[in-house]
């Protein structure tokens, strides 16, 4: 006699798990990671560290109320969290304000929507959220990089620079990293290589970054043509920010991203949309993370009016 099993999705099983993907990603983060250490010192590394152990740690408390598995804390996703939240921050922020953005993240971000899988947005980029809101002055103190030799105890972003006195940063420093910012926005060329590394591993979607990038390029270079006196090129528009750490490894998150080809195209072009009218008609320099963090919400309902109808499927 047969017998059916009924079990819950997914029902194709392959061989990359969650933990084994939240290694690649780790490993594909390692070039920016070292490079942050290289030009801020050690203090990027105690940064990381204090935001990898909040992540940790709050993830395995939250398991613990909510009588789930805490050995989840070890499938990676909470690790990565920590140091993409990590990546977006300032190299001079007071540790306490890190815990407390890595505390959000993994709540707020994460938990409250049922943990890894249910979330809507990316956890990384709330913690970031909530710290720009609750400590501003904090989020917008940069320092120079070693490798500038600028003495000056505080500096402005390439984007920042911009915007407030209209001062382009050289190309080669944008790519190579010679430049103020967030521990992630050090090297544009590193971020490139990890995300290429993602790619080749099949872990993410090209059509996420090509679709952010080049309609970033395609935005900002219609306003350049269109005033090249008043609005940055858009060569500037793709290196300068956190534009790569974001295109590359925030946006193409496959929990909060679309699952259709079409839905995939709207995403990341709204996201390179949102950017450019941020940067150049906002209020802050930057605007990688609202216009994620603004594409996340859309992203059910673009999953649902883009799908496929299935073959004999009535309305």
């Amino acid at each position: 006699m047969m017998s059916l099993i009924v079990s819950s999705s997914p029902h194709i099983h392959h061989e990359d798990s969650v933990p084994k993907i939240m290694l690649h990603v780790f490993f594909s983060l390692i070039p920016a990671i070292v490079a942050s250490v290289y030009f801020f010192g050690s203090r990027a590394l105690t940064v990381m560290i204090a935001s990898i152990a909040s992540a940790l740690i709050t993830e395995y408390l939250f398991l613990l109320l909510r009588k789930k598995d805490t050995g989840a804390i070890f499938d990676g996703s909470a690790l990565i969290t920590g140091i993409l939240l990590a990546l977006t921050l300032p190299p001079s922020i007071n540790l306490s304000i890190v815990a407390i953005g890595a505390f959000v993240a993994i709540l707020i971000g994460k938990q409250v929507f049922g943990g890894f899988g249910g979330n809507i947005f990316n956890p990384a980029l709330v913690g970031r959220a909530f710290l720009q809101a609750a400590f501003p002055t904090q989020m917008a103190t940069w320092v120079a990089n070693k490798a500038s030799h600028i003495d000056a105890l505080t500096v402005a972003t390439p984007l920042g620079g911009f915007k407030f006195s209209h001062v382009l940063t050289p190309y080669k420093e944008l790519f190579l990293g010679n430049v103020s910012g967030s521990l992630g926005e050090t090297s544009a060329l590193l971020l490139i290589l990890g995300g290429i590394y993602l790619l080749v591993r099949r872990y993410i979607d090209w059509r996420i970054p090509v679709g952010v990038l080049s309609s970033v390029f395609v935005f900002s270079g219609i306003l350049w043509l269109v005033n090249s006196k008043k609005y940055p090129d858009p060569v500037f528009m793709l290196l300068a920010g956190g534009l790569m750490l974001g295109a590359w490894f925030m946006a193409t998150d496959p929990v909060t991203s679309p699952v259709t080809p079409i839905a995939i195209w709207i995403y990341s072009i709204g996201i390179g949309f949102f950017v450019v009218l941020i940067r150049i008609f906002g209020g802050l320099p930057e605007g990688v993370m609202y216009s994620i963090l603004i594409m996340n919400s859309f992203v059910p309902l673009l999953d649902k009016y883009t799908r496929t109808r299935m073959l004999g499927e009535r309305k």
